[in-house]
């Protein structure tokens, strides 16, 4: 799988800047089918920092209405990512 590919997105929010400043540790949505390997490669190509720790979780989707019909958000994959004590991300 190319790097491009396994990460979709970072996730900005609230708790996700303050892990950031506080323990150095970033969110991305990524591919449902990437590993921790493959996840630790794309980033450290990607932003060019020495990632120490992968973490990774899979969200189910949650049950949403409209109207009379029920359906489900979809499911997606989330990795925290531990970078070296020297190495930032710059997410804006």
């Amino acid at each position: 799988m190319d790097y491009c590919n396994v990460i979709i997105k970072p996730i900005i929010t609230e708790q996700s800047m303050h892990f950031a400043t506080s323990k150095n540790a970033y969110a991305f949505e990524v591919n449902k089918k990437a590993n921790k390997l493959q996840i630790r490669k794309a980033i450290e190509d990607i932003y060019g920092v020495k990632v120490e720790k992968v973490r990774t979780m899979n969200r189910k989707g949650k049950a949403r209405r409209r109207g009379r019909s029920f359906g489900m958000t979809a499911s997606w994959k989330k990795a925290v990512v531990v970078l070296n004590e020297e190495d930032r991300i710059d997410l804006y």
